[in-house]
């Protein structure tokens, strides 16, 4: 094989070491075949809650030892193919082999960062929520730009999006937004995304063409299950409802069945006007506080999330993890790892991957933000 191929096997060879060692291979194989034995346990679900942390722990051994067996088999079956190729001298098979080495060590790479979660809450579904900067129109269309963004990543996953509220801006874009994100290691891939981003555009809003520079925060926070207990004092928190503001049906924006939370000791608000229902929408916005209570507490004790919290202080100048330039050129810039895009409109549909997997990687291996320069 040829040494470019050949450094491909040899990476994707490392990439399934590394996945091995991280499951513990032999252990983990173990406890499957007990979680296994156990699910057919008749009397597993007589205590329910124990039964769902098994079998979300099942769940994740069977996904993490069934991708190294495949990696394991594609590699073996990527190599014969080119042997075989080689001997019989038909470049087709040659190729289609090595495309698909290629297609592996992408996806090696990916699953390498994702054995990376494994923080007390990055499996869990997750909240996020865009706010607006100053800047009136124009941050609240960049607001409204960022959470499309995150619906179409969350999409793009298989993940499933709801929205739980939506302040909408006077004239375009919104003011604030709320999402739910559910799926398997949500919360870790998003964490990273907390902070303030930037966009440098010439404005449509501008009747003169200039070019504005707009700022919104991004802030993700982990969904809480019930195994986790989260004590709240209904005291320290102030409840109001109001009119929803967003889409919806006749009934929804004619009467008071938004809820809002104020936990006044930490100065955290949550919202909800998903449902029709006060009674749901109040429900879930105490399930949102517990998340952010949680959440705050899992920052406490992580010295990288102490600079991402300083970050949520301002949204504006000198504290955006990331910048969106759309004009006179075209570049995203993570202002953390370095990483960048010279196609943001892929960046605005979606296109995250790279950005989350190296803070991702930067944020597990415990480094300082890289000295970055910012784009002008």
């Amino acid at each position: 094989m040829r040494n470019e191929i050949e450094n491909i096997v040899d990476e994707i060879k490392q990439a399934v070491s590394l996945l091995r060692r991280h499951l513990d291979w032999d252990q983990a194989v173990r406890r499957l075949d007990w979680l296994n034995n156990k699910a057919e346990d008749p009397t597993l679900w007589n205590d329910a809650a124990e039964a769902q942390k098994l079998m979300r722990e099942r769940q994740g051994l069977d996904e993490g030892i069934n991708s190294v067996r495949a990696f394991e088999q594609q590699l073996k079956d990527c190599i014969e193919l080119i042997e075989l190729g080689e001997e019989e001298g038909d470049a087709d098979i040659i190729r289609d082999a090595e495309d698909t080495l290629k297609g592996l060590r992408t996806e090696a790479a990916r699953r390498q960062v994702e054995a990376m979660l494994s923080g007390e809450a990055d499996s869990n579904d997750t909240y996020l929520e865009v706010h607006s900067g100053a800047g009136g129109t124009e941050s609240q269309d960049w607001a409204n730009m960022l959470l499309r963004m995150y619906t179409r990543w969350a999409e793009r996953q298989g993940y499933k999006v709801e929205l739980m509220e939506i302040h909408d801006g006077e004239e375009a874009g919104i003011k604030s937004a709320t999402l739910l994100v559910k799926g398997h290691n949500a919360y870790g891939w998003m964490k990273t995304e907390s902070g303030v981003h930037r966009l440098v555009r010439i404005s449509p809003y501008d009747s003169n063409a200039r070019r504005h520079t707009s700022f919104s925060s991004v802030w993700v926070y982990p969904v809480v299950d019930d195994s986790i207990q989260i004590d709240i004092n209904e005291s320290d928190c102030r409840i109001d409802t109001y009119r929803s503001s967003g889409a919806g049906g006749q009934h929804v924006n004619t009467t008071d069945s938004a809820v809002r939370i104020t936990h006044m000791p930490s100065g955290i608000v949550v919202q909800c006007q998903q449902e029709r229902s006060q009674h749901k929408n109040k429900a879930k916005a105490w399930d949102m506080l517990r998340a952010r209570l949680y959440e705050s507490e899992l920052k406490k004790r992580e010295e990288a999330a102490n600079a991402e919290a300083a970050s949520k202080t301002e949204i504006g100048w000198g504290h955006q993890i990331r910048s969106y330039v759309l004009q006179p050129y075209q570049l995203v810039k993570d202002l953390r790892t370095g990483v960048e895009s010279t196609a943001p409109s892929d960046v605005l549909d979606g296109e995250l991957n790279d950005f989350m997997e190296a803070a991702l990687a930067h944020r597990v291996n415990g480094g300082a933000d890289a000295a970055v320069d910012d784009l002008n």
